[in-house]
């Protein structure tokens, strides 16, 4: 079963390298699989470490969860329009142009963001950048408790 598990932690240099480090040095990703004795084990870790203040696992039906992409697309004079239907198809927006360079941001579930790079592979795409799964659980919030 796949998990996402929310890290807050306190706003300190250094402090994702320690919670990525725990990740690596135990075989998980940041979204992990595992049953419900792994995910505690998980958490449990993770509050262990020092500017950690709280880990939570956030379930999927109670999440929203998104992928951020940018783009950096050479652009023919010929095949613009034809790239614009793309971007306009995918929902993508066109963040920054120059004469033959636009870079490109698309935001969407994987499937979506994995499509919108299938939908451009055919065109000169010079650099690229993707966040992974970012996520907020639904409802009120966990973190900001008053």
């Amino acid at each position: 079963m796949r998990h996402t598990i929310s890290v807050l932690c306190d706003d300190t240099p250094g402090v994702m390298t320690r919670v990525s480090g725990l990740f690596s040095r135990r075989g998980f990703t940041i979204v992990t699989t595992g049953d419900d004795t792994v995910l505690e084990q998980v958490r449990k870790q993770l509050q262990k470490l020092v500017h950690v203040i709280k880990a939570w696992d956030i379930k999927h039906a109670e999440a929203v969860e998104r992928e951020h992409a940018l783009l950096k697309i050479e652009v023919e004079d010929k095949r613009r329009a034809e790239l614009l239907q793309i971007v306009t198809a995918v929902q993508a927006r066109i963040v920054d142009s120059s004469a033959s360079i636009w870079i490109l941001e698309v935001t969407g579930d994987t499937s979506s963001v994995d499509n919108a790079f299938n939908l451009f592979k055919d065109y000169h795409i010079l650099e690229s950048i993707r966040t992974g799964k970012i996520a907020l659980e639904r409802g009120p919030s966990r973190v900001m408790k008053k």
